[in-house]
C-alpha cells in the first residue's frame, strides 16, 4: 500500500482541521495516511512516503508556524537534494494582510522546488476573508488533485 504523510504547519488548528479532513479521501484513494505536526527533515528524506501534501498556514508577516520552522530551517541549513519527494500543498492565510498573503506556504513551496522536489499540479491557497472553514475550499480541491493527477492507487 503507498504511503501519504500530511505534514502540518498551523497557528490555530486549521491547517490540522484540513489535514484531518483530507485524510479519508487519500485513504479511499488506496494510501496509508499519517498526519505529522512536528515534521522532521528526515520525514521527508530517510523515511520518505509515496506522496506528500503539506497543509500550511501563515503568521506574523509571512512566516511559518512554529512548529514546522524547525523544517523549514533544517532544509536551508542542510541542503538536501529533494528529488524524489512529490508533493501537494494547500497554503491558507488571510489576504488582508496584502503582501505577506499565504506567505508560509509560498515560501514552502518555493524552498522545496529550490532542493529538486516535484510539486504535483497547482498549489491552492486558501484565503480566510472568502472561505471561513478551509476544509470547505480544501475537500474539493484533494478530490480534484487525486483525480486529475492519477494518484489513486487502490
Amino acid at each position: 500500500m503507498p504511503t501519504l504523510k500530511i505534514i502540518v504547519g498551523t497557528v490555530y488548528g486549521g491547517a490540522l482541521d484540513v489535514a484531518e479532513q483530507v485524510k479519508p479521501l487519500f485513504e479511499q484513494a488506496g494510501y496509508e495516511v499519517s498526519i505529522l505536526e512536528q515534521p522532521t527533515l528526515a520525514d521527508i528524506t530517510d523515511q520518505a512516503a509515496d506522496l506528500t501534501l503539506f497543509c500550511v498556514s501563515t503568521t506574523g508577516s509571512g512566516d511559518y508556524p512554529g512548529g514546522i520552522t524547525p523544517f523549514a530551517r533544517a532544509i536551508n541549513e542542510q541542503h538536501p537534494m529533494l528529488g524524489e519527494l512529490r508533493y501537494g500543498l494547500i497554503a491558507l492565510g488571510d489576504s488582508s494582510y496584502g503582501d505577506t498573503f499565504c506567505g508560509g506556504g509560498r515560501s514552502l513551496d518555493a524552498l522545496l522546488e529550490d532542493h529538486g522536489a516535484q510539486r504535483i499540479g497547482e498549489r491552492l491557497e486558501v484565503d480566510a476573508m472568502e472561505t471561513f472553514m478551509a476544509d470547505d475550499a480544501a475537500v474539493p480541491w484533494v478530490e480534484a488533485w487525486i483525480d486529475e493527477n492519477g494518484l489513486r492507487s487502490e
